[in-house]
């Protein structure tokens, strides 16, 4: 079968307002702890995207009853912290380094073996990162030199460390504290940038004591999680397509509704209005802990800027899109201290300056970043490599291409933002969907 592609016509503006599904992180925690709360969880907004549908479906596997009554609404029936059964097959966790990782950190301290395994994509991304931490804490983990399948043997009886984490990563950090609800004792985790906090948020929303300060987080093994109801705020990683695209092409004001401005996740934000992007924050609010505004975009003359590294974990999703953003920006722009990059989907690094060079972009990858002088792009064919975010990315390029845009491999997009193509069309971006 041809895989799915995008046509997107060049040129155009962007007009009146959208607003972006559920947040993809803060979905996958629901669903996993209403899973081993007491009590019945609701989740509103939840975002019924491939990646957390794996979530969910693997912890239905391990016996946990949801419901879905309505389109964005999910009812989790908490078993309780040591509750789950073993799962009767491997949890498939399609493309979701998430599911993966947290999942990891949720079966050390279960009682039954389970085999953690993915698509083509997941089976080649890093999981010895996060399983060596959980080895310290007692885990019993094999993976396949170092990558999925991963098998968690159950019956470790966990111990809590205080861990340093090499490389900045919310996705190992939130692993080693959901073993440490399993473990004796108390867990620590220091990190050597801030991270995305949602765990920890949410963490106490359920009930559980959680310390953080001065880039360290710690929690007492053995906390009950308590039944809550959840609202999912809108993605920020989703939002920054369409923020680019107000930024590059915005026809008056543009407004981006309901998306979380969580203080870890904002440096998308702040990357942009220090390459000179007039986004406002309106009607600023809470979902739950979560902080939520409406971002109010004007059309802005951007410029290069050497991107500050502490900056970069609060933006390490949105980089392909602040990639084409700096790709017609006026001047240099040099991102540094970005490796992680390199173990997404795909290498976004290597993948982005390619497709930005087809269009004529100056565009030169580095071990951990970027550097790309700004000018014009032009149309042509890019290869998404089956990176949803990438796929995106090259779509609002063609705001301010010369030329149309063919994209190729697109399937993967449903994993993070099902509905993007249509979202975009109604915003004013010419893009086709085809085979």
């Amino acid at each position: 079968m041809n895989e799915p592609m995008y046509r997107v016509a060049h040129g155009g503006c962007v007009r009146g307002e959208v607003t972006v599904p559920g947040d993809k992180s803060v979905s996958h925690r629901s669903v996993l702890f209403g899973g081993i709360a007491e009590g019945t969880t609701e989740v509103d907004n939840f975002l019924e995207s491939e990646d957390c549908l794996a979530t969910l479906g693997a912890m239905r596997a391990m016996g946990v009853v949801i419901e879905r009554p309505s389109a964005g609404r999910v009812i989790v029936d908490g078993v309780g912290l040591h509750g789950l059964k073993k799962p009767s097959h491997a949890l498939d966790m399609g493309n979701a380094g998430t599911a993966m990782r947290l999942s990891m950190g949720l079966l050390a301290g279960q009682a039954f073996d389970a085999t953690l395994v993915g698509d083509p994509s997941l089976t080649r991304r890093p999981m010895e990162r996060a399983a060596t931490p959980l080895r310290l804490m007692g885990a019993r983990i094999d993976t396949t030199a170092g990558k999925p399948p991963v098998t968690i043997h159950g019956g470790a009886t966990l111990a809590g460390i205080d861990y340093r984490l090499e490389v900045a990563s919310a996705q190992v950090k939130s692993a080693i504290l959901i073993a440490g609800l399993y473990a004796h004792g108390r867990t620590t985790v220091t990190e050597p940038a801030v991270t995305r906090d949602h765990t920890e948020r949410m963490l106490r929303a359920f009930g559980v004591s959680v310390d953080s300060k001065d880039g360290r987080v710690s929690l007492e093994g053995g906390q009950t999680l308590k039944a809550t109801h959840l609202t999912v705020p809108g993605d920020i990683s989703s939002a920054a397509f369409f923020l680019v695209a107000g930024v590059l092409a915005a026809e008056g004001p543009f407004l981006v509704r309901n998306v979380g401005i969580n203080p870890t996740r904002t440096g998308i934000l702040d990357i942009l209005r220090l390459m000179g992007a007039d986004i406002r924050l309106k009607n600023e609010r809470l979902a739950g802990d979560e902080p939520v505004a409406d971002l109010e975009v004007h059309r802005s003359d951007l410029h290069g800027i050497d991107v500050p590294e502490h900056l970069v974990p609060l933006a390490i999703d949105e980089f392909p899109v602040l990639f084409v953003a700096a790709a017609v920006a006026k001047g240099t722009t040099r991102v540094t201290g970005a490796e992680e990059l390199r173990v997404k989907e795909s290498d976004r690094i290597a993948v982005m300056a390619e497709g930005l060079r087809h269009l004529g972009a100056d565009a030169t990858p580095t071990p951990d970043g970027m550097v790309i002088h700004g000018g014009h792009l032009h149309g042509g064919r890019v290869a998404s490599h089956g990176d949803h975010r990438i796929a995106m990315s090259f779509a609002v390029a063609a705001l301010r291409a010369s030329g149309d845009l063919t994209i190729s491999d697109v399937a993967n997009v449903a994993t993070s933002f099902p509905g993007f193509a249509a979202l975009a069309r109604g915003a004013g971006i010419a893009i086709e969907e085809s085979r």
